[in-house]
């Protein structure tokens, strides 16, 4: 990922959930938000499997 692309995103989610997914994301040795990118490239990997790869407009 390129830092000069970077985006920020603003997530709102209960707490209980949050602190679950951290631990969750310390026992794979990863961050939350480093797991948060590999969900979200399964999501479009999977997405585009099924309906075609998403061209973006630049």
């Amino acid at each position: 990922m390129e830092k000069n692309n970077e985006k920020h995103f603003g997530l709102r989610v209960d707490g209980d959930i949050l602190a679950k997914f951290r631990f969750a994301c310390g026992y794979v040795g990863r961050s939350a938000n480093s797991q948060i990118i590999q969900l979200m490239l399964k999501f479009i990997s999977d997405y585009e499997k099924e309906h075609g790869k998403i061209e973006l407009e630049k």
